[in-house]
């Protein structure tokens, strides 16, 4: 018989902030844990949210936890956890890798969400890359120099060497190197944008002007296309990684976009929020 470990129920290592009302499960991407989102957690609004950072298999507490790795298995994950805490609604904020998390719930779970936010988000479609390129980030999960260069990449060439190192440091100690291998092919390879096409979820992204790669255009020509309540926001001081370039300018237009539900609870649905920019 096959083993089932794999596919059975799995409760996401997870750390809870603040006290409000308002369920946020924030999914990290590709080159770390939950610690991705340490820079912005001391000044998180805990009055008005309630947030659940959590550990994707294969990162961190979960770096042990057997897969698949597969950014659809995340999204069941993150239902199993919402189901686990007692969140029947809740809005979803991911960076890069879980920003395409963030996009399989819309596409599955449209009814649990309330808002989504990708910071640097991975296309429903994926994201090809070119064969050198392909290389260089499949090269990653074995080659520290080839963590390091694409954060240099995807940074705009402007951070500190010991930044560099440091997130180096921490990517390797936080993965687990077959986990991370088998990630890359999930968010990068896979396309599942017809299923979540049309969503109404009124969703976020949040792009990096220094970040060559997820670009405010792309974005344009896919998150503002698919989806039908779609706002895109730009920091012109950040790359792939503004919780450690520009934690403040993040946090305070995620946390404006996740308020705005407040004002449109008793009316979900009606009107025009589009907000497309």
């Amino acid at each position: 018989m096959a083993p089932t470990a794999p596919f059975a129920p799995f409760i996401l290592p997870h750390s809870l902030h603040g006290s409000g009302p308002h369920k946020v499960v924030a999914v990290h991407g590709w080159f770390a844990d939950r610690s991705a989102y340490a820079p912005v957690v001391p000044d998180l609004d805990g009055e008005t949210f309630q947030y659940a950072l959590v550990d994707l298999r294969g990162y961190g507490a979960a770096k042990d936890a057997p897969g698949p790795y597969t950014t659809a298995q995340a999204a069941a994950d993150v239902l199993t956890l919402a189901d686990r805490l007692g969140w029947d609604r809740f809005s979803v904020v991911g960076h890069s890798m879980g920003g395409t998390v963030a996009q399989r719930l819309m596409a599955s779970a449209a009814h649990r969400l309330r808002r989504v936010v990708g910071v640097s988000p991975v296309p429903a479609s994926g994201l090809p890359l070119p064969r050198e390129q392909w290389e260089v980030f499949a090269g990653a999960a074995d080659t520290p120099a080839n963590r390091r260069l694409i954060l240099d990449l995807t940074t705009g060439g402007r951070r500190p060497g010991r930044w560099l190192d440091r997130m180096v440091e921490r990517s390797l100690e936080r993965s687990d190197t077959e986990a991370f291998r088998s990630w890359l092919r999930s968010w990068a390879g896979e396309d599942f944008h017809k299923e979540a096409e049309g969503s109404e979820v009124p969703a976020l992204t949040v792009v990096g002007t220094l970040d060559p790669a997820l670009t405010a255009d792309l974005m344009r020509e896919t998150w503002l296309r698919w989806y039908r309540r779609a706002e895109l926001r730009e920091l012109p001081s950040a790359g792939h990684y503004a919780m450690d370039e520009t934690p403040l300018e993040l946090l305070r237009a995620v946390e404006d976009f996740l308020r705005a539900d407040e004002d449109e609870t008793e009316g979900a649905g009606a009107g025009d929020a589009t907000g497309r920019a």
